[in-house]
């Protein structure tokens, strides 16, 4: 599955002109996820009981890629985990042997990324590895990622594939600890290469199922850790950092010029 971007420039267009996928689901289970908030509820192409286990797309992983006029997004609507990582790192080798530049963005296992630091190897001038690590706090992530990695196994996939010579960025969107995200910023920047993205939870009222007093509370935190005067606070601490980059609901907030063009805001 892929899917070519147009005009307004949000979300994952910031980051590539398409994105490309080889499956349906994904067990890390984020209570936030915008994936299945658009494959199972919206689209209904998958149901909200078969979401957590990954169902392969054969078309995806056998198909010869073009050369696409800009960087690549894989994957997008799933994770990378140990039970599809066969495939996926297949899908890759095909990209990036058609020539393609690939952005990688997982919450990251690391005998995943050992496995494709291996693999693709030879491609890593055309790739780069794009972590999601949204806290620092194993019990925030416990609650909002219950599935995914933990901190430490984020931030040492993230190292493995710095020392491996690849390209790496991170994505702290959505910010799950906003009080804490200067200080995790300042611990993830010495195996950063290439950026650190932070941007807001987003549609929370669309994606995020309040079916407890619990989850009402959690909500109600992360709403009130991301209102405009924080943001502003953290903005003004990390805006002269080179490797900050923001979303496009962080420039909202502070008056940041949007991105014009897909995949030129990487």
């Amino acid at each position: 599955m892929e899917r070519e971007f147009k005009k307004p420039v949000r979300g994952t267009a910031e980051w590539a002109v398409a994105t490309v996928d080889c499956g349906l689901g994904c067990p890390h289970g984020c209570r936030y996820c915008y994936a299945r908030a658009k494959q199972v509820d919206r689209l209904r192409l998958v149901s909200a009981a078969d979401w957590p286990t990954f169902r392969i797309d054969a078309g995806a992983v056998q198909r010869r890629y073009p050369l696409y006029p800009g960087q690549v997004m894989f994957p997008a609507h799933h994770d990378i985990v140990p039970e599809n990582l066969a495939v996926c790192c297949a899908v890759l080798v095909n990209l990036l042997a058609a020539g393609n530049r690939v952005l990688v963005v997982s919450k990251p296992h690391r005998r995943c990324i050992e496995a494709l630091c291996r693999e693709l190897q030879r491609f890593r001038r055309q790739l780069l590895f794009r972590f999601t690590i949204t806290a620092r706090d194993d019990g925030i992530l416990s609650f909002w990622e219950p599935q995914a990695p933990g901190y430490a196994e984020r931030r040492a996939s993230l190292a493995l594939a710095f020392n491996q010579g690849f390209a790496t960025s991170v994505s702290v969107e959505p910010m799950l600890d906003s009080g804490d995200v200067v200080a995790m910023v300042h611990d993830l920047l010495p195996v950063v290469s290439h950026s650190i993205w932070i941007g807001k939870m987003n549609r929370i009222g669309e994606r995020v199922l309040c079916d407890s007093p619990e989850m009402a509370r959690e909500i109600e935190q992360i709403e009130r850790q991301q209102d405009d005067a924080r943001i502003w606070e953290i903005y003004r601490q990390l805006r002269d950092l080179p490797t900050i980059h923001w979303k496009e609901s962080i420039k909202e907030v502070v008056g940041l010029e949007a991105a014009a063009v897909p995949g030129l805001d990487i």
